[in-house]
């Protein structure tokens, strides 16, 4: 039998909210699997408002989200380019920049399942 059990976390009452500039991060937490909330503001760019915090070129970190409201525009690393608006699905490897398009906030959802919980979580 698992010894996992059902649990509920609620975005609006977040583990965890962190802002770099224009950009903000709620964060939820369950069993291991990560739930961001990410807030472009109008005007925010990952290249302005996050670069100096993850010192490096682009943003290296892969991303599964759901945009909930607002349009963002991907560049990658390689010149591919596309926009993303309200239900869309983004899936984005490493290696991308970012901004809101327009004068609407971009939201969306991401999810993360970090380590394999129902395999590799018999640590504790």
């Amino acid at each position: 039998m698992s010894d996992h059990k059902m649990q509920r976390g609620s975005l609006n009452a977040p583990n965890d909210v962190v802002r770099f500039g224009l950009i903000k991060k709620e964060e939820v937490v369950l069993d291991g699997v990560i739930v961001h909330r990410v807030t472009f503001d109008v005007g925010a760019k990952w290249s302005k408002d996050l670069k100096p915090v993850a010192g490096t070129e682009s943003c290296l970190l892969p991303h599964v989200a759901y945009v909930q409201s607002g349009r963002l525009h991907v560049v990658m690393d390689d010149g591919s380019e596309d926009e993303f608006g309200p239900n869309d699905i983004m899936l984005l490897p490493p290696g991308h920049d970012a901004w809101s398009v327009g004068d609407e906030a971009c939201v969306f959802i991401e999810f993360s399942a970090g380590g394999d919980i129902y395999e590799h979580n018999h640590s504790h």
